[in-house]
C-alpha cells in the first residue's frame, strides 16, 4: 500500500457532502428557473461542471482502488462521483427538455400576439 492521499478518518466526508450541496443548489436552480426559461447558461453550465467533477472524483476513486488507497480514500472519492454522474447524468436530459417546453411556450405566445 502507498502512502494515503489524505486522512480517511477526517476527510472523506468532505467529497460526499460537496456533491450534496451542489446538488441541492442545482436542483433548486433548475426547478425555478428552467420551466420559466430562464439562466439556460448558468444551469447547463454548473451541471456539466458537476458532472466533470463527478468524473473526475469517480476516476481517482478507481485510481485509489488500483493503488490500494485506504478503503476511506476509494470509497469517499468513487462512490459520490459514481452517484453524481448516473443522478445529475440522469435529470440533465429532463432539463433540457424544460427549456426546450420553455422556448415553445414563448414561440407560440408571440405568434399569438
Amino acid at each position: 500500500m502507498t502512502e494515503p492521499w489524505f486522512d480517511p478518518n477526517r476527510y472523506a466526508w468532505v467529497f460526499g457532502t460537496a456533491l450534496g450541496i451542489m446538488g441541492g443548489i442545482l436542483g433548486s436552480l433548475a426547478g425555478s428557473l428552467a420551466p420559466r426559461g430562464k439562466a439556460k447558461a448558468l444551469v447547463m453550465g454548473l451541471y456539466l461542471a458537476t458532472l466533470l467533477a463527478c468524473a473526475a472524483m469517480l476516476i481517482a476513486g478507481i485510481v485509489a482502488l488500483v493503488q490500494q488507497q485506504p478503503y476511506g480514500i476509494w470509497y469517499g472519492l468513487g462512490l459520490p462521483g459514481a452517484l453524481g454522474l448516473l443522478v445529475l447524468g440522469g435529470l440533465m436530459p429532463v432539463i433540457q427538455r424544460r427549456y426546450r417546453e420553455a422556448e415553445q411556450r414563448r414561440v407560440s405566445a408571440q405568434d399569438l400576439g
